[in-house]
């Protein structure tokens, strides 16, 4: 029920926060504990962004915000994809889900401003 009053750019940013999670929990140790706790932040960085943007009254600049914490995300798995961490097919998915996202929050900005 609260899932139907959710805006669905939430919702989607929180199915890719889970499904990061899992992916970040098998990096190894070395990478676990610097790039998979990085990418982990900017996604609840993100998240906390868009809360705060559904509850406000001028939500342009956090909407600008989130694409920069959204293009800060992109790097990051771009470059576990690089070191070999993330598989060439999940990074794919990924950056799929983000562009999607990063499509979202701009329409969501187009129709405030």
């Amino acid at each position: 029920m609260a899932a139907e009053r959710e805006i669905p750019v939430i919702l989607k940013l929180y199915d890719l926060m889970l499904w990061t999670l899992n992916h970040t929990a098998r990096f190894p140790r070395h990478h676990r504990y610097s790039l998979g706790l990085k990418i982990e932040a900017t996604l609840f960085d993100l998240l906390e962004i868009l809360i705060e943007a559904r509850y406000v009254r001028e939500k342009a600049a956090l909407l600008d915000r989130a694409n920069i914490v959204l293009e800060r995300l992109r790097f990051q798995m771009r470059l576990a994809k690089d070191v070999a961490v993330l598989p060439v097919k999940s990074y794919a998915f990924q950056a799929e889900k983000v562009e999607e996202i990063g499509r979202m929050i701009g329409g969501w900005k187009n129709a405030y401003s």
